[in-house]
């Protein structure tokens, strides 16, 4: 039995040797760029305005998105906004554009999946009072079920168990950030 236990040591201490430095956060850039990278980057592009200057105006739907019941309340008036609200919209889109942009190009990885955890956490509150799925079962779900697909409880915990694993171990050597630190390096 302990030969058996060592051989499972030994190989499984190999693998790891071999593995550690860039298997899992490649594997967790891969994973975000596979699953969400478009969802994120279509969300942000639907929000922004028309034209260049879309970026600084964005579209009503962006609006309604971030802030839905106090655009109901206004009857969907952007122009009864003020200058808080338009702040976040453009802050919100830039960020649903730029960080996961980031993410995949493993630049300022760390910084960026911290940003991704702030955004989806926001996301979520919003998701669950501001559009109401909290009140939705189906939607809002619950761990330890026998349903691993509810948009809420199970696929946000995926998320951030991704972005989690990106924020303790980088991008990992395949990865700008891992470019640039050798480059750092050769020139020490």
């Amino acid at each position: 039995m302990n030969r058996l236990i060592s051989l499972h040591n030994g190989l499984f201490d190999r693998l790891v040797t071999l593995a550690e430095p860039w298997l899992l956060p490649t594997l967790a850039r891969f994973t975000f760029a596979a699953t969400l990278l478009v969802y994120f980057w279509n969300s942000g592009v639907l929000k922004l305005g028309d034209g260049l200057a879309g970026i600084f105006t964005p579209a009503l739907g962006a609006y309604a998105t971030i802030f839905p019941r106090v655009m109901e309340s206004l009857g969907y008036d952007i122009g009864q906004l003020g200058i808080f609200h338009k702040l976040v919209v453009i802050a919100g889109t830039w960020a649903e554009l730029i960080l996961p942009l980031l993410i995949v190009l493993g630049l300022a990885t760390r910084l960026a999946a911290l940003g991704m955890i702030g955004f989806v956490a926001v996301q979520t509150l919003t998701d669950l009072y501001g559009h109401g799925a909290i009140n939705v079962p189906e939607t809002l779900g619950a761990w330890f079920d026998r349903f691993p697909d509810s948009l809420i409880m199970d696929q946000r915990l995926f998320w951030f168990t991704i972005l989690i694993v990106l924020v303790l171990r980088g991008a990992g050597p395949i990865s700008l950030d891992g470019l640039l630190r050798a480059q750092r390096r050769s020139a020490a």
